[in-house]
């Protein structure tokens, strides 16, 4: 039925929540964190996690720039953590953004799934990511060499939720909306947006989310999509 898969990377196949935290936890030593008064590496982190993402979600809906993420996610952790200091915080993004996307870390069974795809569909990757860095992030979890097409926001100069993007991955890979599905963990930006165009979808959705609009398939595991493909 399908002949192109298109997958999302962060959170979907590249463990973005592990691999963020490993960062943060090198960031935390390195510069000492302690001693301005964040506890722990594991605090820093989940303060950090969950302010990363809300400012995705809020770019993802064109509230906030990518420039407004790199200069206030440092500081607005830090406010969340009742530290006044944030002089650091330039350094601190300029350091996670060198570590992050040297990660290597897969959600469980991606690369399972993927050895298992290979040679059956035509894989592509949607992101919101830009080029420079989901490569990085490709290359480093040695994943590159699994899809033909890698469509960013910064190609299609838009970003999911927004239709032109899925438009555009359809255009440069040569694929029809019939026999394409997108895959992603982003219910907003992956599920919502591709079904604006009719394509079928796939929520990797491990913690069981319940949504009001129904994909076309809802996965916990990378082991059932086996069954749906």
């Amino acid at each position: 039925m399908y002949k192109h898969l298109f997958f999302d990377l962060d959170h979907t196949l590249w463990d973005f929540d592990r691999n963020s935290a490993e960062s943060l936890t090198e960031i935390y030593h390195t510069y000492q964190l302690v001693n301005i008064g964040i506890t722990s590496s594991e605090l820093f982190s989940d303060h950090f996690i969950r302010i990363n993402k809300q400012l995705w979600s809020d770019f993802d809906n064109n509230r906030i720039s990518h420039a407004y993420i790199r200069q206030h996610r440092f500081p607005l952790v830090f406010a969340s953590l009742g530290v006044n200091d944030t002089s650091c915080c330039v350094e601190l993004n300029d350091a996670y953004l060198q570590l992050l996307p040297r990660k290597t870390h897969l959600t469980e069974s991606a690369r399972e799934i993927l050895d298992h795809l290979q040679g059956r569909y035509e894989l592509h990757i949607i992101t919101n990511g830009f080029d420079e860095i989901q490569a990085t992030k490709l290359a480093s979890s040695d994943i590159t060499h699994y899809f033909t097409h890698i469509v960013t926001n910064e190609k299609a100069s838009a970003k999911k939720p927004d239709p032109r993007i899925f438009q555009y991955a359809l255009a440069v890979s040569g694929a029809a909306v019939a026999d394409s599905i997108m895959i992603g963990d982003n219910y907003e930006a992956d599920i919502l947006g591709a079904k604006t165009l009719g394509l079928d979808t796939v929520f990797y959705n491990p913690k069981g989310d319940r949504v009001e609009e129904k994909p076309t398939y809802d996965i916990k595991h990378w082991k059932e999509l086996m069954a749906i493909l």
